[in-house]
């Protein structure tokens, strides 16, 4: 079977995903390359703003490593905060990337994470990971599966997208966007979106490599009636 294939099958396999949270809460745009040896720890920081849902939040720990060229083995760890109530540790996954290869300058991989869920369902999840790298062009697509381990809970589909590009030095600066595609059966409803400017810098002479992301994304369709839009802070160490 040809590895576009396997990536076909796994997406339809569906592989998380915890008690529903606003696209791109705590999560990010995952890049398609994996680094032998590569050892990454990361914590990403996002909070709505304004409307209903102003103040809620996510903070999600991760830790990496590339055991082989094409394999990276990680552990994530996410704690949510409901406006008014304690931050609480909301669910622990285990995830791996496997990078198929190139194709015509872009690099793809398959993504998985089972979820353990503290106070539900547990959940899996697959996404598809397309980058393109080109000159200082960064571009990154997530087709995103993901399902509640619960009988007649469906498929949600979403997708993860970013575009940044070498400013000046070693700063960085694009737009991200996140939303939801609905699922098989109602796909491209009126759904939630995110997406807006960010920044990434780089800062060496450390030891390992820090990169600090930051950005802000507006709220657009059924997301724009509970907030108006989402800070986001990612601190990235890599050894």
């Amino acid at each position: 079977m040809s590895k576009s294939r396997y990536a076909l099958a796994a997406m339809a396999m569906l592989v998380p995903s915890a008690a529903h949270a606003a696209p791109g809460l705590g999560d990010e745009v995952y890049g398609a390359e994996v680094e032998k040896g590569e050892l990454e720890f990361e914590a990403i920081y996002s909070a709505l703003a304004g409307g209903p849902e102003d103040g809620e939040d996510a903070l999600v720990l991760e830790g990496a490593y590339g055991l082989t060229d094409s394999f990276r083995l990680g552990l994530r760890g996410e704690f949510e905060k409901e406006p008014g109530e304690d931050r609480e540790l909301e669910a622990l996954g285990i995830e791996g990337i496997y990078e198929l290869g190139k194709v015509g300058g872009l690099t793809f991989a398959l993504y998985g994470e089972y979820e353990i869920v503290f106070d539900g369902a547990d959940k899996i999840e697959t996404k598809l990971l397309v980058q393109r790298k080109a000159g200082p062009l960064d571009l990154r697509f997530n087709l995103i599966a993901e399902k509640e381990l619960e009988s007649g809970e469906k498929v949600e589909l979403e997708y993860a997208v970013s575009a940044d590009v070498e400013a000046f030095g070693e700063v960085r600066l694009g737009v991200q966007a996140y939303g939801e595609l609905g699922t098989f059966d109602d796909f491209l409803p009126r759904a939630e979106h995110f997406v807006g400017p960010v920044a990434k810098f780089e800062i060496e002479g450390l030891g390992p490599e820090l990169e600090i992301e930051a950005g802000y994304l507006f709220a657009l369709g059924e997301a724009n009636d509970e907030t108006n839009g989402q800070f986001r802070l990612l601190v990235e160490l890599e050894f």
